[in-house]
């Protein structure tokens, strides 16, 4: 795509992006209208308090996920790694467990980094093993981190089922942001912080990509970036994990759908990673609001489901580029 059309498409993108903002921040249960915004207080609170907190939440989230799994698949070197397909938010959960059970009065700031150390124990884990596997095929890699996860969410179950936990534990599954509001969501913003670094680490995270040998022969501290990247990862899942919940796939279709448009430069890619991933994110959200109102489907939830299909489309559309 020539550079003209990729500013034609990114604005069109924006613009769609930005039209789901405004969506977010006035469909919902309590009617608020740009009138009653500007006439009625306690429209102009309720925005206040929960709509916008919801709206940027969902964004910074999206942005969370979807760089976290730029990230991991370059240090991974593989493109079906992200942070729920490698085990970081199954360990993010079990350190919010974990925190639920030994610091149950403990403010979420405390939570969360209860919940970064177990994310990033549990992605250095998912490295390190890797590291002792010789088949690395596409499917391989997942696979590992797949089962590693599962391992890890059973355990988690079955402390949460032992200490009468298992209802929180089933709404942090959910990942559900009916329950952002003023006050809850801040910590969040860490996530904008962690986007920069990326944005400005891109050049070295594409020379990792390129593996551990040759980044090293051109002079890159390779094991500096990899413990760059996982801290960053995991700092990303652990606050996620306290605010939102478990949140699938999100960073595995993403990356992978721009990288199929615009090619696998990281940091030309990054804006549009951050851009598409907040609007597939309100876009869900959006359609869990909408499908069963006053009712509410939690947005993690419509995202699985997208999120798996094109999962073994992407799988499939590998082993078809393979075999040819």
């Amino acid at each position: 795509m020539n550079p003209r059309n990729r500013r034609i498409l990114f604005a069109a993108t924006a613009a769609v992006v930005a039209v789901l903002v405004v969506l977010s921040l006035f469909v919902g249960g309590y009617d608020i209208t740009p009138t009653t915004l500007l006439n009625d207080p306690a429209a102009a609170e309720m925005f206040l308090i929960s709509r916008v907190p919801r709206t940027l939440a969902l964004i910074f989230a999206a942005v969370a996920m979807s760089v976290s799994g730029v990230i991991m698949q370059l240090l991974t070197q593989n493109r079906f790694v992200e942070p729920t397909t490698a085990g970081t938010s199954q360990w993010a959960g079990l350190g919010v467990l974990t925190a639920l059970i030994l610091l149950p009065s403990a403010p979420p700031l405390l939570k969360m980094v209860v919940a970064t150390a177990f994310a990033f124990v549990g992605t250095l884990i998912f490295v390190l093993v890797l590291r002792r596997i010789s088949a690395k095929g596409s499917a391989i890699v997942p696979l590992v981190g797949i089962m590693l996860g599962a391992v890890v969410s059973s355990a988690t179950t079955f402390l949460a089922s032992e200490t009468d936990l298992l209802q929180s534990m089933s709404s942090w599954r959910s990942g559900g942001f009916s329950g952002i509001v003023r006050g809850f969501y801040e910590p969040l913003w860490a996530v904008a912080l962690i986007a920069v670094l990326a944005f400005v680490l891109a050049d070295r995270f594409t020379v990792a990509g390129l593996g551990k040998d040759l980044a090293i022969n051109v002079g890159l501290n390779y094991n500096l970036i990899v413990f760059l990247g996982i801290s960053m990862v995991a700092l990303a899942a652990g606050v996620t994990a306290v605010v939102v919940g478990f949140i699938p796939f999100l960073g595995l279709i993403v990356p992978n759908a721009v990288s199929l448009v615009l090619g696998d430069n990281m940091r030309r890619n990054l804006p549009w990673v951050a851009l598409v991933g907040s609007g597939l994110m309100l876009a869900c959200d959006l359609i869990g609001r909408v499908v069963v109102a006053p009712m509410e489907i939690p947005a993690s939830v419509i995202l699985g489901a997208i999120g798996a299909v094109l999962f073994i489309f992407l799988v499939l559309k590998q082993r078809r580029y393979v075999s040819a």
